[in-house]
């Protein structure tokens, strides 16, 4: 029964080992060593006496770090490619470099692929398939793409999972969480939770390796925009599609990424540009669900200017509320509203309230605010209010939550298309219209109507419920019954902290003890005037009390060290 758990571990233990070694390579050794990793590499001081690998001394941090995510796989191209839009984690250098990690591989052999589709389609696969071209498309880090056509003449791509790619990944993961965890605990000013970072990137990853997510994503948002002539998403094939296969319709047309401006006449490029912007503005501000990577590469030109979006696999959601404080973060902006913004600030992120009432935190929110507060609506830029409201709370050590990331990645993205295909195009100009039909749906007196007939509904619940309330409390108090449910945050670091200090109270005595009962019978067998066994044994036990404080004192700076 434990053989299979034996043989997991050592597969972790190879792969961590790999880690270390391409760190190494690339000039990280350093990091190996400050973690006390370099046991896991014998040969790891010895290179450092020769000197740092030629990357170390030609190329600079960032871009080593680039290379290290590509040579260790899909995982690490993943995380870097969160990374990158995690500006809040690491330095903007960092993340610029890390937006150049490249996701495309060799081509997996087809005899290969072929063996996950008939692994996923027993005995089914030729009641599906037709023909699949043995030659990719494309051949990415997680997944291959295959084109083919089904029985009944339907022309289809296949997007396969990369063989092994799934247990890789779980083995990196729990590397990744387990190194979270040993940071955390002894890296405590990072400003962050690695824990939480991990958990984030896990949860992202475990989307990306579940090909059944992106189709429902696509389904979803095919179904939104399936009566606008501008915006399509391919339809999804269920009958050929698992957690390892995902069939999708084929589309033909020109990825915007091969298209080159000069290409297109001037109105082209404005309704490229126009279609664009409105189909990511109304996925955040009238869906709450988006497409969370719009980028060209992710972009079909269809005949008469349609654009049809694809790889879904990232996919951002907004719920209402938060839709609504967005909202409320600009109107506070545009009225220069301090208590509002104060307000949004906590309800959007994990900020203690008590940090909003500190002079400086108020002072930096009002010089953000003159920076905005002149520009009307129509020329707001709501990526860049968004990007410096966030920057200025990430000095504070207040993070982004992951899925404004997401929002203002999109929103950046879409801009660029915008940019590179029309420089002109006023973005915000454009979706105007939009943000200020919202700004009128929350403020209008039908929105605060609403807002308090629900409020009312709230109250009349309430004291419905108040009579059993109260009954429910007088019996409790009757019998004796309360229960006090506390939670005490940091409650093991405590322990921890308590248990480490009895153990030096207790070697601090024993070393005291061996001090003075030592010197007591030194003393005395200088007293009797003829040196004997107590003189030897007070000496020994001073050189053992010596010995002991000479342990506890490197052992305590190790430790701190």
């Amino acid at each position: 029964m434990q053989i299979p758990i034996i043989q997991q571990k050592l597969r972790s233990t190879r792969r961590l080992a790999e880690i270390l070694k391409v760190l190494s390579k690339f000039g990280f050794r350093e990091i190996i060593i400050d973690l006390g990793f370099d046991s896991w590499l014998p040969g790891i001081k010895k290179e450092e006496q020769t000197g740092p690998p030629i990357q170390a001394t030609t190329l600079s941090r960032p871009v080593r770090m680039r290379m290290v995510f590509e040579e260790l796989g899909p995982t690490f191209i993943k995380l870097g490619q969160l990374l990158s839009t995690r500006p809040d984690l690491v330095p903007p250098e960092w993340a610029k470099e890390f937006k150049q990690l490249q996701d495309n591989c060799p081509q997996v052999p087809y005899t290969e692929i072929q063996k996950v589709l008939a692994e996923e389609f027993p005995g089914r696969l030729t009641l599906l398939f037709s023909s699949i071209e043995q030659t990719a498309l494309a051949a990415a880090s997680m997944a291959q793409v295959h084109r083919a056509t089904l029985v009944n003449g339907s022309e289809v791509v296949i997007k396969v999972l990369r063989p092994g790619n799934r247990q890789l990944i779980e083995e990196d993961m729990a590397i990744l969480e387990g190194m979270a965890q040993f940071v955390e605990q002894y890296f405590s000013n990072l400003g962050y939770s690695p824990i939480a970072v991990a958990k984030e990137f896990s949860r992202e990853l475990s989307k990306e390796v579940n090909l059944i997510h992106e189709g429902q994503s696509t389904e979803r948002l095919r179904r939104y925009f399936q009566d606008d002539p501008n915006i399509c998403f391919p339809k999804v094939y269920w009958e050929a599609s698992t957690r390892n296969v995902l069939t999708l319709e084929e589309i033909h047309g020109r990825l915007l990424s091969t298209v080159s401006p000069e290409q297109l006449g001037a109105d082209t490029r404005r309704a490229i540009v126009a279609s664009g912007t409105d189909a990511i503005f109304k996925q955040c501000l009238r869906f709450g669900f988006f497409h969370a990577d719009p980028h060209p590469g992710n972009i079909f030109l269809l005949p008469g200017n349609k654009l049809c979006f694809i790889d879904c696999g990232m996919t951002g959601q907004l719920d209402k509320r938060t839709t609504e404080h967005l909202i409320d973060l600009v109107a506070g902006v545009m009225k220069g509203d301090i208590e509002k913004l104060c307000r949004v600030s906590i309800e959007l992120t994990d900020i203690d309230p008590l940090l909003t009432d500190r002079r400086d935190f108020r002072s930096d929110l009002q010089q953000f605010v003159t920076h905005f507060q002149e520009s009307d609506l129509q020329h707001l830029d709501i990526t860049k209010l968004l990007s410096d409201f966030f920057a200025m709370l990430q000095r504070y050590q207040v993070h982004c939550p992951s899925d404004l990331l997401f929002l203002i990645k999109a929103l950046t993205t879409i801009e660029g298309v915008a940019e590179y295909f029309d420089p002109q195009f006023d973005v915000l100009a454009h979706v105007e219209p939009q943000i200020r039909e919202i700004v009128t749906r929350r403020y209008g007196f039908a929105a605060i109507r609403q807002r308090m007939e629900k409020s009312m509904s709230g109250y009349l619940d309430l004291l419905e419920n108040m009579p059993q309330d109260i009954q429910r409390f007088l019996d409790q108090f009757r019998h004796s019954q309360f229960t006090l449910n506390l939670e005490i945050k940091r409650i093991d670091h405590l322990a921890e902290k308590m248990d480490s200090s009895s153990r030096l109270t207790g070697i601090s005595m024993i070393i005291s003890a061996l001090i003075v009962g030592s010197s007591i019978l030194i003393l005395a067998d200088r007293i009797s005037g003829a040196p004997g066994v107590l003189g030897t044994l007070g000496t020994i036990g001073l050189v053992m009390a010596g010995i002991y404080s000479a342990g506890f004192v490197a052992a305590f700076l190790w430790k701190r060290k």
